[in-house]
């Protein structure tokens, strides 16, 4: 077996029926019966051609290409074939000898696709257009001349492999455009069986590929792929009783029952094959761009290996794509997989196959429920934005995904009942997913926001409705997930309502107080109707440019903003920010902490580590802090902070303790206090080594997102109040914190915290004196941090 064929693996679920719908042969036989019967009619006509034509007798012949010189003729295909000929036979002559081919063919109605060429301008055209070349490398004497036809076909080969490096590149941007052009053949609604992403042209490509001797490609697959797709299309020939390539819903019924099945067979058995197709075309292409990559080894001189960075915990870099490492714990961790996959997509990385693949086969099975990290740990790869969407079909190639929700396969490479849908079931609520990630920042859980749009559209595998049935389902699920009866009962909200907002503003009068008052009695909050709204827009803008159009969109807001008015007259001015939390009294072991200096414990948890840390109170106290924990590599995922206030007897004055929640198992306490001591007593930069960290980490792609700060009027009258909900990044606390030191405000109290790849903290400020800040200074401040937490773009947060 190839390594390709390693990489890409065997597996097929069982809902891809990934087995023939027809007996094997019946097609194939058929085309290539076609194809020997034009070959048998091109004998005729050149024979008896060759022979009103002497001069061309042993310097001309007749090459099939394309389909035809595959055998692989389609009911409505093309007759693709070309007259070739030596350079030294007259034009005259030629052309007479075309034309006695030519016009017997078109009075018989063959639908031909002819041309004409000498055996150098034929070789030149291949060496500069790769679309000239890849006919060329498919093409198969029919008669004439075979020296001429062979030795043009194995010097356009040897052309083909001296030149990729420089025609694969266009061939690679070209497939690019083509599959954004016509989708692909798993996911759109209307697959087209040559064109999408997976299909005919992808199997002729990958045989290009081949040819060029720069990677290995399993090429039994690759061949039962295609010719089962080949039948597909055969069969909608004779259908449509025209030249389509395109599977509508209209002729799938007579396609299926030609093919001797169903139409629901029919469908995913041409999506599995596919997404098997375009699994493996993708993954030659990585392999073709490694090989390009790699500078040309000089003489004597050994080749150098592609470099490892390791980001910790068992998974690293390597050419681009996430893998284990050397430490990795496959065999004991039921959650490396959702680590790594969430690693990859939130640096826009690829996830090995072969990780992938190995991962699902050994990775002992997750408990029920999952812990906290692996639940935060899923939610950031579902907010990871355009990076999921890769990830997730590696992980659903190799069978991670039916080990994390066996509800997935009910859902994977269904066709969706309405005809606005331009993606499958599944696809669709993985681009909710994309769409959701952008709208983070107007919600207060994130977390239930991204799985709501994972799971919406579960129930479309069960009868009923959906929206009721699929509630219950995603229920289930948030639990198995970790998430608590509330957070769960919130998800299936969700789910059970996701239609709400948009029915209700298109059909209903939604400026009727009863209306109103009906869409208020269901969402109960604006907690509840910011996650409905946004699950609404991420819903539609996942389904197609026509389902958020202007006019919806600026009904549902008109909407949403009417029933924000009726549960704030329900509910008075009340918000719905955390509460500060203010403690009473000093935790003993904070106590007598010496000016100058602090105190620091180190708590193990069971699923990270809590560091504690007293200090007395001063600017920049928490930044610093803050600081030196990123510095040590320490990612924080949640801390509280706050002020108590002095004894009679300290004149060191108030002491500040914080609390730290971090995703180590294991803190180098030495290392960590030693970064401290630093850190407080002046003699590290800060700024500088974080810096250096940053641009010495894994690229990560920008965010999806701004940040966004606000100012909650109303919530405390003692102190100013800001919501930061910005993406999680190295050195985001640190830096929040330093802009506050540097805007000369004190912090009171801290409540930080992070839901998947969103930060979402609440800090409470007064001015030197102690005072809330005045509105005007307020709003100056919260757009300044605004601004300042634009700047960088790296996630991960210390």
């Amino acid at each position: 077996m190839s390594s390709l064929a390693r990489e890409h693996g065997a597996r097929s679920p069982a809902n891809e029926a990934g087995s023939p719908v027809v007996p094997p042969g019946d097609f194939a036989r058929a085309r290539w019966e076609r194809s020997d019967s034009i070959d048998t009619q091109l004998n005729t006509l050149y024979t008896a051609a060759v022979e009103a034509v002497p001069t061309a007798a042993g310097r001309t012949s007749l090459v099939a290409v394309g389909g035809y010189g595959r055998g692989e003729m389609s009911p409505r295909s093309d007759v693709d074939v070309v007259l070739l000929h030596a350079p030294e036979v007259p034009v005259g002559d030629v052309s007479r000898l075309a034309e006695l081919l030519w016009y017997p063919l078109w009075d018989d109605g063959v639908a031909l696709d002819h041309a004409v060429r000498d055996t150098r301008t034929m070789r030149a055209v291949a060496s500069s257009d790769w679309r000239a070349a890849l006919g060329m490398l498919d093409a198969r004497h029919v008669t004439g001349a075979s020296s001429l036809s062979q030795d043009l076909r194995s010097a356009v080969l040897a052309d083909w492999r001296r030149g990729a490096r420089k025609q694969l590149p266009e061939l690679l941007a070209a497939c690019g455009q083509r599959a954004e052009r016509c989708g692909e053949v798993a996911y759109a609604a209307v697959p087209d069986l040559r064109d999408s992403r997976g299909g005919l042209r992808d199997g002729v490509v990958l045989r290009a590929l081949v040819a060029t001797w720069l990677v290995d490609v399993p090429h039994q697959q690759v061949e039962e792929h295609r010719a089962a797709l080949l039948d597909v299309r055969d069969a909608l020939h004779q259908v449509s009783g025209r030249r389509s390539d395109r599977l509508v819903p209209d002729l799938m019924p007579d396609v299926a029952a030609l093919l001797h099945t169903d139409p629901d067979t029919l469908s995913r058995h041409v999506r599995g094959l596919g997404r098997r197709t375009a699994h493996l075309f993708d993954l030659t292409w990585r392999r073709i761009d490694q090989a390009l990559a790699r500078p040309r080894r000089l003489p004597g001189r050994a080749s150098r290996r592609p470099r490892l960075e390791r980001l910790g915990d068992g998974i690293a870099v390597l050419a681009g794509e996430v893998v284990l490492d050397q430490h990795a714990r496959v065999d004991d961790d039921p959650f490396l997989a959702v680590r790594a996959a969430a690693e990859a997509a939130e640096r826009g990385l690829l996830l090995a196959p072969s990780t992938a693949a190995r991962l699902a086969a050994s990775a002992p099975d997750p408990p029920d429920p999952w812990p906290d990290h692996a639940r935060r740990s899923l939610v950031r790869l579902l907010g990871a934005g355009p990076g999921l969407v890769p990830v997730w079909e590696e992980l659903d190639h190799a069978g991670m995904v039916h080990r994390w929700l066996p509800e997935w396969d009910g859902l994977r490479l269904r066709v969706s009942d309405s005809p606005v849908h331009r993606f499958t079931v599944d696809r669709h609520c993985i681009e909710t997913c994309v769409e959701a990630s952008t709208r983070l920042r107007g919600v207060t859980r994130p977390d239930v926001l991204l799985v709501a749009s994972l799971l919406h559209d579960i129930g479309k595998q069960y009868a009923g409705d959906h929206s009721i049935v699929g509630a219950l389902t995603a229920e289930g699920v948030a639990i198995r997930f970790g998430f608590g009866p509330a957070d769960a009962a919130v998800v299936g909200f969700l789910v059970r309502h996701h239609l709400l907002l948009p029915t209700t503003a298109v059909r209903r009068d939604i400026d009727d107080s009863e209306t109103l008052s009906m869409v208020a009695d269901q969402v109960g909050d604006n907690s509840r109707l910011a996650l409905l709204a946004a699950l609404t827009e991420s819903d539609a803008r996942s389904t197609s440019a026509g389902a958020w159009t202007t006019w919806r969109a600026a009904l549902v807001q008109r909407l949403v903003a009417a029933v924000v008015g009726v549960l704030a007259d329900r509910a008075g001015s009340g918000s719905a920010a955390r509460p500060e939390q203010r403690p009473t009294a000093t935790p003993g072991w904070a106590v007598g902490v010496p000016s100058g200096s602090y105190r620091m414990r180190v708590h193990p948890q069971s699923d990270g580590t809590r560091v504690s840390v007293a200090a007395h109170d001063r600017l920049g106290l928490l930044a610093d802090i803050a600081g030196a924990m990123a510095v040590s590599g320490l990612t924080i995922r949640a801390a509280r902070a706050a002020l108590h206030e002095p004894a009679e007897a300290d004149p060191a004055g108030s002491l500040a303790v914080s609390w730290w929640d971090l995703d180590a198992n294991e803190v180098d306490v030495a290392g960590l206090r030693l970064r401290l001591d630093r850190v407080l007593d002046g003699s590290t930069d800060l700024a500088d080594r974080l810096r250096s960290a940053t641009s010495a980490s894994v690229a990560r792609p920008a965010l999806v997102a701004p940040p966004r700060v606000q100012v909650l009027a109303d919530v405390s009258s003692t102190a100013t109040v800001l919501e930061i909900r910005a993406a999680d990044r190295t050195g985001l606390v640190w830096r929040l914190c330093r802009m506050l030191a540097d805007a000369r405000v004190s912090v009171r109290s801290a409540h930080i915290d992070t839901l998947g790849p969103q930060a979402s903290d609440v800090v409470y400020v007064t001015d030197d004196a102690g005072s809330p800040l005045g509105e005007e200074e307020a709003a100056l401040l919260a757009s300044g941090l605004q601004q300042g937490l634009a700047v960088s773009t790296n996630p991960t947060r210390g």
